[in-house]
């Protein structure tokens, strides 16, 4: 049998991460009944997204552009870190912080490093210290021994965020006072 629109749309929305069947039909009622000019904002504003997001050239990030407006920040320029991350989406979380003033480098384990391109970064942005801003996880640690081997030569220090992120949970799911004291916590590695 034929699926309605309205199943149709339930179905979609229950691919995005965190939505159940439950939460899927509050919002698919609320959209196709309730608010129907809300469901055609939000139908722009994905197409539109879709049509213009892409990721920095630089770091990896979420941008409108080639660069993105955090690597295009000269205000930036002078704080000497690199906060280096396992998604584009940690990166919004942090700056949702407003806690760190540095550049941002995304690097996950199923991609490879170019180390030439992290060394160009370090001298462009002067940067004397890496901050690995990872959940916990032993291919987190991995991650993180390997970079340090691969920029031994550079003099630069390293540290992590402090332990209270629990592991296995990622950035986004962690609440700004958690995540504000992991980053001022950070522990030299």
């Amino acid at each position: 049998m034929k699926k309605n629109k309205f199943e149709l749309l339930v179905e979609q929305l229950e691919q995005i991460p965190t939505i159940g069947k439950k939460s899927a039909l509050k919002i698919a009622y609320t959209l196709a009944l309730e608010n129907k000019v809300l469901a055609l904002n939000i139908a722009h504003c994905i197409e539109d997204a879709v049509n213009n997001i892409q990721k920095c050239d630089i770091c990896g990030g979420i941008s409108e552009s080639s660069i993105c407006r955090i690597c295009g920040d000269e205000s930036r320029l002078y704080s000497g870190i690199l906060c280096i991350v396992g998604s584009p989406k940690d990166i919004l979380v942090i700056e949702d912080a407003n806690i760190f003033d540095g550049f941002y480098l995304v690097v996950n384990e199923r991609s490879d490093i170019d180390f030439k391109i992290i060394i160009a970064n370090i001298k462009f942005y002067n940067v004397k210290e890496i901050v690995f801003a990872f959940s916990p996880s032993l291919a987190s640690d991995a991650m993180m021994l390997y970079i340090e081997d691969n920029l031994k030569n550079e003099n630069i220090k390293f540290s992590k965020i402090a332990q209270g992120v629990p592991t296995g949970v990622g950035l986004d799911n962690i609440d700004r006072l958690s995540l504000t004291r992991a980053l001022e916590s950070r522990i030299r590695i």
